[in-house]
C-alpha cells in the first residue's frame, strides 16, 4: 500500500536575539536530531529573532542571514526533509519579512508575508513592507535566482505531499492566504509565528488552527517564537499546534528550550475528505508556481501490512480502539446526550408528519431495543401526547430468564401499555406448514430462526395497525453493516431511530443514561442490559442461560465498528485498515485481524441487498449506510479485490 505518513514538526530553538550565527547553531542541531521528520517548521524571523525591531534596518544583519540561509540549506543536501525557516528579504528597495522553504541542499523559494499587524503591541510596518500581491517573482541569494512571492507552493512528486505556507498575522485576517493555497492543492499548511501570550490567547489561537485545517481539509503546522524572545514589553510561549481536518493532535505552550512539537499526519485522510466533499472547489492551478521539494514518508514508500503497523507503534501515532466512541468520559457522556437528542427530534418529527401519536416497539431485554425505547421517552417529552406501546415477545425455549426479566421491567418503567405475547405457538404453525421440523435443526437453521424474527415484526406491524401506532425500529449500524438482521424482520419499521448508530456506542448511551436518569429501578435494569452478552435469542437456551452469542457468529463488535469506521470515514484500503487495527489492538496478531477483517468484507459486500431498502432513519454521525444518504452501493459488488488486498 501507498505510505502516506509524514513526520512533521514545530521545532522551537533556543536562540539570542540578533545572534544569527548562535541561532543557526541551534536551528541545524534541530534539522540533525530530527532528520527522518518530512517537514520541520520553525518560528517566525527564527534567524534573526522576531523582537530586533531596529535592528532590521541594519544591512549587517540582513546580509548575515542571507549567509546563515545558505549555510542551512548546504546542510539539508543529504537529507530528504523540507525545512521552513524565517528571516528579512529584501526586494526593490523593500525589506519582507519571508518563510524560506528549504529542501535537498537548496533554498527553493520565499515568501513574504501578506498581512502586517501594525496596532497595539505591534508596529511591524515600521519594518517591512506587505507580501500582499506580490506573485512571479524572483530573487538572487548566493548565486541561484530564487521564486519570491505569495504564490508559490512546495511539492514532493513522490509523496504527493504540497506545502503552502503564511506568516503570523496571515492566520488572523478573513482573506487567509493558506485558504488560496489548499484550494490550490496544498495538503499541508506551514505558520511560521511571532505571537506573544496574553490571558486568553491562546485558546481563540487553537480554534483558528483547528478551525483553518478543519475548513482547508489539511494539515496545519503552527511554530511561535520561545520564551527567549520575550524582551522589554513581550512574553512569548513557543506556542505550538499541529491540526488535521479540524482536530489537533499536537500542542504545547512554555515548553523548556529547545522544544520540537511532532507527529505523524496522514495524507491520505485528508485527500480523501477532500474528493468526498464536492464542494470543495479547486482554484486556478495556473496562479500558483510548483516548486519540487523532498517531504519523506516515514519509511517506505509502499509499505506492507507489517511494516505500516511498525510505523505506527513506532512513532506513537494515536489510533483509537473505539473510534466511534469519545475516549474522554465528559465528552462521551456529551457525545451520548447529544445523539439521543438527535433520534428523538427525528422521532417526533415523524410523530407530527403523520399525526400518529402511537409508538409501537418490540423490547427484548438487549440493547438496541432498550436504545429504541429511550428514544421513545425522550421523544415524548418533546411531545406529550405520545404513548409508548411495548411488546416482549418470549419465545419458549430460547428467551433466557435475564433477558425476560429485563424487557419486563424496562415496559413496567417506561412504557405507557406493556404486553406479553409469547412467539411459541405462532413459530410452530407457521414451521408446521412449511414442512420443517419444530426443533432447531443446528447450526445455519436459518429457517428456525427467522421464523421467530418474522414473526415479531409480523405481530407489530398487526399491533401498529390495531392500536393506529408506528412501529418503532431497533437496529443499529452495526448489524446493518454486517447484514445481522432478518430481512422483512427486525429488518423493517416504520421508522429506524438506531439505524446510524454503532453497537460500540449503543451500549455507551444506554449506560450513560443509566447514570443521569435519576430513577434507581431504572439505572439497575439499565445497567443489567449493559452488561448482558449481546444476542438475537433465536436458538434454545441453556438451562435458561443465554447460549446464542451474537459476537461468537460475527466477531467482536469492537473490531468490526473499527474496520466499519475507517472503511466508510477515510476510505482505507482493506490493509491500512488492518495495519491501524494492529496498533489500535496490540494484543492481537496479524493473522487474527486479517481473518477478522476478510469476515468483514465478505458480510458488509453480500449484505447490501438488505441496506439497499432500508426504513427512515435519523442520521446522527459521519457514518451512514443510508442508501438515500452516504452509502450507495450496488447489491451485486464482488469482493474479490478486497480480500485480494488483505493478502
Amino acid at each position: 500500500m501507498r505510505n502516506n505518513l509524514i513526520k512533521v514538526a514545530a521545532a522551537v530553538p533556543e536562540l539570542k536575539i540578533g545572534d544569527i550565527t548562535y541561532n543557526t547553531e541551534k536551528i541545524i542541531e534541530v534539522i540533525d536530531e530530527h532528520s527522518d521528520s518530512g517537514l520541520i517548521v520553525f518560528p517566525e524571523l527564527s534567524l534573526t529573532g522576531y523582537t530586533c525591531a531596529d535592528l532590521f534596518q541594519s544591512d549587517l544583519l540582513l546580509n548575515e542571514a542571507y549567509t546563515a540561509l545558505i549555510q542551512i540549506a548546504d546542510h539539508t543536501k543529504d537529507l530528504r526533509i523540507t525545512v521552513v525557516v524565517g528571516l528579512p528579504i529584501r526586494f526593490e528597495n523593500c525589506s519582507y519579512n519571508c518563510g524560506a522553504v528549504i529542501s535537498g541542499g537548496r533554498v527553493k523559494a520565499v515568501i513574504p508575508k501578506s498581512y502586517l499587524p501594525n496596532y497595539s503591541e505591534f508596529y511591524e510596518c515600521r519594518w517591512f513592507s506587505p507580501g500582499k500581491g506580490i506573485t512571479g517573482k524572483a530573487i538572487r541569494i548566493g548565486d541561484e535566482e530564487i521564486p519570491f512571492g505569495t504564490d508559490i507552493l512546495a511539492e514532493d512528486p513522490v509523496t504527493e505531499a504540497v506545502l503552502g505556507a503564511e506568516i503570523c498575522e496571515d492566520l488572523w485576517v478573513p482573506d487567509k492566504p493558506s485558504t488560496h493555497a489548499a484550494l490550490a492543492g496544498a495538503n499541508i499548511i506551514a505558520n511560521l509565528s511571532a505571537s506573544n501570550e496574553l490571558i486568553g490567547k491562546q485558546e481563540y489561537r487553537r480554534e483558528l488552527i483547528k478551525q483553518q485545517s478543519g475548513s482547508c481539509y489539511c494539515a496545519y503546522i503552527y511554530c511561535s517564537s520561545g520564551t527567549h524572545e520575550s524582551s522589554t514589553d513581550l512574553v512569548f510561549s513557543g506556542h505550538t499546534v499541529i491540526a488535521q481536518s479540524g482536530s489537533v493532535i499536537g500542542e504545547s505552550i512554555f515548553p523548556e528550550p529547545t522544544h520540537v512539537e511532532e507527529t505523524l499526519i496522514d495524507l491520505g485522510c485528508i485527500m480523501h475528505d477532500r474528493r468526498h466533499q464536492n464542494t470543495y472547489e479547486n482554484e486556478l492551478t495556473s496562479n500558483y508556481r510548483r516548486v519540487s521539494v523532498n517531504m519523506q514518508a516515514v519509511g517506505k514508500n509502499e509499505t506492507n501490512i507489517g511494516e505500516m503497523s511498525q510505523i505506527l507503534k513506532k512513532y506513537e501515532y494515536p489510533v483509537p480502539r473505539n473510534p466511534f466512541v469519545p475516549s474522554d468520559d465528559n465528552t462521551r457522556d456529551k457525545r451520548c446526550r447529544r445523539i439521543l437528542q438527535i433520534q428523538s427530534s427525528g422521532l417526533a418529527t415523524r410523530v407530527r408528519a403523520t399525526g400518529i401519536n402511537n409508538l409501537v416497539i418490540g423490547i427484548s431485554g438487549g440493547l438496541d431495543s432498550t436504545l429504541a425505547l429511550l428514544v421513545c421517552v425522550e421523544a415524548k417529552k418533546l411531545i406529550p401526547d405520545i404513548r409508548i406501546i411495548a411488546y416482549t415477545m418470549p419465545s419458549q425455549g430460547n428467551t433466557s430468564g435475564l433477558t425476560y426479566k429485563n424487557a419486563n421491567r424496562l415496559m413496567e418503567l417506561l412504557a405507557d401499555e406493556a404486553y406479553e405475547i409469547p412467539i411459541k405457538e405462532g413459530v410452530e404453525l407457521h414451521l408446521t406448514q412449511l414442512g420443517h421440523e419444530l426443533t432447531y435443526q443446528g447450526e445455519s437453521d436459518v429457517t428456525y430462526e427467522n421464523a421467530q424474527a418474522r414473526m415479531r415484526t409480523y405481530l407489530l406491524m398487526d399491533a401498529a395497525n390495531m392500536k393506529n401506532g408506528l412501529v418503532v425500529g431497533t437496529g443499529d449500524l452495526s448489524e446493518l453493516a454486517l447484514g445481522w438482521c432478518t430481512y422483512n424482520g427486525d429488518h423493517m419499521s416504520m421508522y429506524a431511530v438506531n439505524s446510524s448508530v454503532p453497537k460500540t456506542l449503543v451500549r455507551f448511551i444506554c449506560r450513560s443514561y443509566a447514570g443521569m436518569c435519576g430513577n434507581r429501578e431504572l439505572k439497575e435494569v439499565l445497567i443489567s442490559i449493559c452488561d448482558t452478552p449481546i444476542t438475537p435469542e433465536l436458538t434454545p437456551s441453556r438451562d435458561g442461560k443465554i447460549a446464542q452469542k451474537t459476537e461468537e457468529k460475527v466477531g467482536k463488535y469492537d473490531l468490526n465498528d473499527f474496520f466499519l469506521f475507517y472503511t466508510l470515514r477515510y476510505g482505507f484500503e482493506p490493509s491500512r485498515t488492518v495495519a491501524y487495527a494492529l496498533r489500535a489492538y496490540p494484543e492481537l496478531t496479524l493473522d487474527e485481524v486479517r481473518e477478522a477483517a476478510g469476515n468483514f468484507f465478505k458480510r458488509f459486500f453480500s449484505q447490501q441487498f438488505k441496506r439497499s431498502c432500508l426504513p427512515d432513519g435519523p442520521k446522527v454521525g459521519s457514518v451512514s449506510l443510508s442508501p438515500r444518504g452516504d452509502w450507495r452501493m450496488p447489491s451485486d459488488a464482488s469482493v474479490k479485490l478486497w480480500l485480494e488486498d488483505l493478502k
